[in-house]
């Protein structure tokens, strides 16, 4: 629902333990080399904040970039902060380098520093769907573990709106501090690249990778080998059940490709294939018609469901660590090179006893292959 309605709950939320909280918003991916400066730059937000603005970080541009909306700064406020005379849409190249040679205007970050109870009058005055839907996601939510789910059809009534366009170019606390050092919010597979350690041929390779005759590409692998001859500023990305190859001055259109992928059918823009669960993770090695291979992690201590099966029964491999399996009325435990097998229909757990992390091979098989054949007995996290 874009960043308003996320940062309404997260300040209800935050005021439910402290009246004055003052929330610092910061992107999910972002590079800031010089930490020191950042520090002081929050130091000084915070210090606005107290007394009433809605603060953002507007960092000092070294380019004329077309990638970033800007801020143009007005009067000073206080003693290292600027009030904002006007927030403005990405520029095109021309608009970009006038800024530039005037001064004045910094790249909007997108991060933000405000008390929660401020935000929440701003939101409220300018757009209070956005703030009632939000309020009502985390009255009707509830905890899960270390996380707090919001209620998801509450939460989906909220308009989708960014902060920026909500609140910040609409009130009159908008206020803004420097931030002077080289920043970058990692928006796409480019900006890896300029972040990146390049060779002498301007290649930034992470992973298993040989290149030849090829110059300026951003290539990556998290398994599969990738050979590469005689090309030029592309993006190379290959994960376990994915490759993904575009020029690299497009990289912005990767959105257009997941919608493809999305109206296709295509699950892998859904789902990965390493699955995280309250006991561990598992990940998806190999399937087809009536099996399936996985490598399942267990976490010291953790131990899944007692569950049963109507359509598959699996074999149980021990790679590492110590296993602890229940088999409906037996229980004993198996070391590495050790295995076991669970019928169809019997009840079964799987323990983690050990220090260490256990590591095992699982191949189910059956005429029905899914997550949804699972039916649980009895379950630590609380799951039916």
């Amino acid at each position: 629902r874009s960043t308003a309605p996320a940062i309404s709950a997260a300040a209800i939320r935050c005021l439910e333990h402290d009246e004055d909280a003052i929330l610092l918003v910061l992107s999910s991916d972002h590079v800031i080399t010089d930490l020191n400066a950042f520090h002081a730059c929050v130091e000084s937000a915070v210090e606005l904040a107290a007394e009433g603005y809605l603060l953002a970080f507007g960092v000092t541009p070294d380019r004329p970039e077309t990638g970033y909306g800007y801020i143009k700064q007005g009067e000073a406020c206080g003693e290292t902060g600027w009030h904002v005379a006007r927030f403005v849409e990405k520029p095109d190249r021309a608009t970009a380098e006038a800024y530039l040679a005037e001064g004045g205007y910094h790249w909007n970050s997108g991060m933000f520093v405000f008390r929660a109870q401020d935000y929440l009058n701003e939101i409220k005055k300018f757009h209070p769907k956005v703030e009632m839907a939000a309020r009502a996601a985390m009255e009707e939510g509830e905890r899960d573990l270390d996380f707090f789910r919001l209620d998801e059809a509450a939460f989906a009534c909220a308009p989708a709106i960014s902060v920026d366009y909500a609140v910040m170019e609409k009130t009159d606390r908008a206020a803004m501090v420097p931030l002077a050092t080289q920043w970058s919010d990692v928006g796409s597979w480019a900006n890896l690249w300029s972040l990146g350690d390049a060779d002498d041929d301007g290649n930034v390779v992470e992973g298993r990778a040989i290149v030849l005759d090829a110059h300026g590409n951003y290539i990556r692998s998290e398994k599969p080998l990738v050979a590469v001859l005689g090309v030029d500023d592309l993006v190379i990305v290959a994960t376990d059940d994915t490759i993904l190859v575009i020029p690299k001055d497009r990289a912005q259109e990767v959105k257009d490709l997941v919608s493809a992928l999305d109206s296709a059918g295509y699950k892998e823009t859904i789902s990965h294939t390493r699955v995280y669960r309250p006991w561990g993770h598992y990940q998806n090695l190999e399937g087809g018609s009536g099996y399936l291979v996985k490598r399942i992690g267990v976490n010291p201590g953790a131990k899944l469901s007692l569950q049963y099966h109507h359509h598959r029964a699996e074999h149980w491999v021990v790679v590492a660590g110590t296993a602890r399996v229940t088999n409906d009325d037996e229980t004993f435990d198996l070391g590495p090179n050790q295995s076991t097998y669970i019928p169809k229909g019997a009840s079964h757990r799987l323990e983690n006893p050990g220090a260490e992390t256990l590591h095992l091979i699982e191949v189910q098989s059956g005429d029905h292959i899914s997550e949804d054949d699972i039916v649980r007995l009895e379950d630590t996290y609380g799951r039916s």
